[in-house]
């Protein structure tokens, strides 16, 4: 599993007192704003020379002019999936306004040259209505002709509730909220698949933890897991396999975890293999635009991989619902070939990324006419990864082979957020928006799991 940047401190197996885990926190903040403080310099002179080498290239650079240039709307500025498509439509000559929670008005995307203008909204979750009437006086004062959702997991669903109103004035890339709420289901998605013929593993929907402890395991050939089905972006990675060793163990691991009829779970037949995730652009059932790559639970590094089973699996699936929007799908592929989907989320995929020099992404989300074959990404591509995230990980290496594929990723990959003729986003992401973030939380004195570079956010227990 993939490191994410993230200092701890050793805790006293007593330790449960509020001040205790205060201070802990306090430490474990001040010293990330140290190191990126130490690493402030080293940037800004990065920056810098790319800002000096742009101004030099800048006679020498034709300005590409779309042949309809249409002003796009983006949502998730927070995020490194929103920079690298606001990037693509404006190299294609589109004009790109980026928008944000009010929580993230300190988004480092937003001083991107590819962004015209940002604006923050209001969350969905507490003022649904604020955040549709913010998204329809934006599309009405900057004319937009597309929106399109980067969503954070809560808001798709509050972005297919906006598309009533906004299919007033402009196209919205989404789906209906009677799709998204399926597809964000891993129980409705796992079902559906079924009905179309397509291999997904056994799941059952569990509201009472006796449902599990019930279960007769003993007619299983293979382990189980417990998935919440609503976001949870820290329980998400844990993959207890069930059953556990004593009965006793797992009604106490069931019994620990918040399952109701309100808060629903899944319990998904665990597959050994290889896990997959994929990004698919689509339109009217028409698979436009796809990649797919290796994963892991805390997913940070994206290399394509050419894998027609699951290329197959997915236009199946978008072509039978005659799809519109941007679906993501995680996969598993057994030891004897056979891939299947164990989630979909219905909405951009940090796998985006691996098409930062792709010319046709603009004409794959904003073309009507078919495509011979749905793009991918080049053959020039390279793997994609955020820096602070390697230089971590760089910190744990703990053997020589260890070493030599750390530093093997870094020369055959590219950072995600760097880019020679929009520098700016990589000073203001790490030094400006990460910083902030934290000092927010000194402030209040509040835990955090980890730092997610590629979402740019803080990953915090309840957190968004």
């Amino acid at each position: 599993m993939a490191q994410s940047i993230s200092l701890s401190l050793p805790e006293s197996p007593t330790s449960s007192t509020g001040a205790r885990v205060k201070i802990v926190a306090l430490f474990k903040t001040l010293g990330t704003l140290t190191l990126l403080l130490i690493a402030l310099p080293f940037n800004a002179l990065i920056v810098l020379i790319s800002l000096l080498w742009g101004i030099v290239q800048s006679p020498f650079t034709k300005t590409v002019v779309a042949a309809h240039p249409q002003t796009i709307l983006v949502s998730g500025a927070k995020m490194t999936k929103a920079l690298q498509l606001a990037r693509c439509f404006h190299a294609a000559g589109h004009r790109v306004i980026l928008i944000e929670g009010h929580k993230y008005w300190l988004s480092g995307h937003r001083f991107s040259q590819a962004v015209s203008r940002f604006y923050t909204v209001p969350a969905p979750q507490s003022d649904p209505e604020g955040y549709i009437q913010a998204l329809v006086e934006i599309v009405k004062k900057e004319k937009v002709d597309v929106y399109v959702p980067v969503c954070s997991p809560v808001a798709s669903y509050y972005d297919s509730l906006a598309k009533a109103a906004l299919s007033e004035y402009c196209e919205v890339f989404h789906f209906d909220a009677d799709i998204t709420k399926m597809l964000d289901d891993k129980f409705a998605f796992t079902d559906k698949a079924r009905s179309l013929g397509l291999s997904v593993p056994k799941s059952f929907k569990i509201t009472d933890p006796q449902q599990v402890i019930n279960f007769d395991f003993s007619q299983e050939t293979r382990k189980y897991i417990l998935k919440n089905i609503a976001y949870d972006s820290v329980r998400r990675l844990n993959l207890t396999k069930l059953p556990c060793d004593t009965p006793e163990e797992t009604a106490a691991f069931v019994n620990s975890l918040p399952i109701s009829p309100e808060t629903p779970w899944i319990m998904q037949e665990f597959i050994p293999g290889k896990e997959l995730c994929t990004h698919s652009t689509v339109r009217d059932g028409e698979l436009r635009l796809h990649c797919c790559s290796n994963s892991s639970a805390f997913q940070i590094n994206y290399e394509n991989v050419e894998n027609p089973q699951i290329r197959e699996w997915v236009q199946h699936f978008v072509k039978s619902l005659r799809l519109t929007g941007q679906v993501s799908f995680d996969f598993i592929q057994a030891q004897d070939g056979t891939v299947y989907a164990i989630e979909c989320n219905p909405r951009t995929h940090s796998a985006i990324t691996m098409f930062y020099n792709h010319p046709g992404v603009a004409d794959a989300y904003l073309g009507k006419t078919p495509l011979a074959a749905p793009l991918e990404p080049l053959a020039s591509s390279k793997p994609t990864y955020w820096i602070y995230h390697e230089i971590w990980r760089l910190t744990g290496i703990r053997s020589w082979k260890q070493l030599q594929t750390s530093v093997n990723t870094l020369l055959r990959g590219t950072d995600a957020i760097y880019c020679l003729d929009d520098p700016v986003p990589f000073l203001t992401l790490h030094h400006w928006q990460i910083p902030l973030l934290l000092l927010k939380n000194l402030q209040q004195l509040k835990g955090w799991v980890k730092i997610d570079f590629n979402i740019g956010k803080l990953v915090e227990l309840g957190g968004d």
